[in-house]
């Protein structure tokens, strides 16, 4: 009975975070024959298979949205309220084909999604223009997710890392492949470059209702919203208070210190037991 429980709940959170068609996705990428960008034993493969991952991409979302321009494009163009986990399914398996994926599918993956910021501009609420495909917002992008995926890592991966700079080299072969001006390749790097960007961040009202949705309103079954809440503190608490202010979250050292951590490594033990 407990067997039959943890596989439908394995199953329900993959659909959610992968899509249906999960299964077809995992013999594409990783029983597709060919060369890969990244070889077994590179870091990025150890990260982006830890459940640290599940805090990391919330974290990533998060900050990112401090950056108005990036957060005009998401509020104008994204169905992330009506659809926020096809959005995270996309995400998923972009992550997915480019870390373990063949060369010429992630490099496929790439050019799909250049295709797409193309075609993605406007007008940000304080009248600048923006473009999706734009190197330096893309730059930002890129920096706010590998700091993110990096820092819930190093505090909730499974097993530890020796080896950060070269997960961060690891992320700029793919920044490369995107355009991305002289992406950071050490964490010394990545330090200095996502500093470079704060000057131009800003909590606007946007970012404030996305901060809100995916915190507090996401559309989950009743059993998943506590094991949600959770993640959702364990994110918040893992950013640096300058980006928490922005957005008006709290911080309560004492409480992240300790309950917020210990039921962080909880949930983390909770989903590697669902989906062993």
């Amino acid at each position: 009975m407990l067997d039959a429980l943890r596989r439908q709940l394995s199953r329900g959170l993959f659909e959610k975070v992968v899509g249906p068609e999960r299964e077809e996705h995992a013999r594409r990428i990783h029983d597709a024959p060919g060369p890969r960008w990244f070889a077994d034993d590179r870091p990025i493969r150890h990260v982006h298979a830890d459940h640290a991952m599940f805090i990391g991409g919330l974290r990533a979302l998060l900050l990112q949205s401090l950056h108005p321009l990036a957060m005009a494009a998401v509020a104008q163009h994204s169905d992330y309220k009506t659809d926020p986990w096809g959005r995270l399914q996309r995400t998923s398996l972009f992550v997915g084909v480019t870390t373990y994926g063949t060369a010429a599918d992630a490099l496929k993956a790439v050019e799909r999604l250049a295709r797409i910021h193309k075609h993605i501009h406007g007008t940000a609420p304080d009248g600048r223009q923006y473009r999706a495909d734009d190197p330096h917002l893309l730059g930002w992008v890129h920096v706010a997710e590998v700091d993110s995926f990096l820092r819930c890592h190093q505090r909730y991966g499974e097993k530890p890392l020796d080896d950060y700079d070269g997960y961060v080299a690891d992320m700029a072969v793919i920044a490369d492949a995107m355009g991305i001006p002289n992406p950071p390749r050490t964490t010394a790097e990545l330090d200095a470059k996502l500093n470079s960007y704060r000057a131009e961040l800003k909590g606007t009202a946007e970012a404030r209702q996305a901060a809100r949705f995916l915190l507090f309103k996401a559309p989950l079954p009743l059993v998943a919203r506590g094991p949600y809440g959770i993640l959702s503190a364990t994110a918040v608490a893992t950013l640096p208070v300058w980006a928490r202010m922005p957005l008006r979250l709290p911080y309560l050292p004492v409480a992240e210190a300790t309950g917020v951590r210990f039921a962080g490594h909880a949930l983390m033990r909770g989903l590697r037991w669902v989906t062993s």
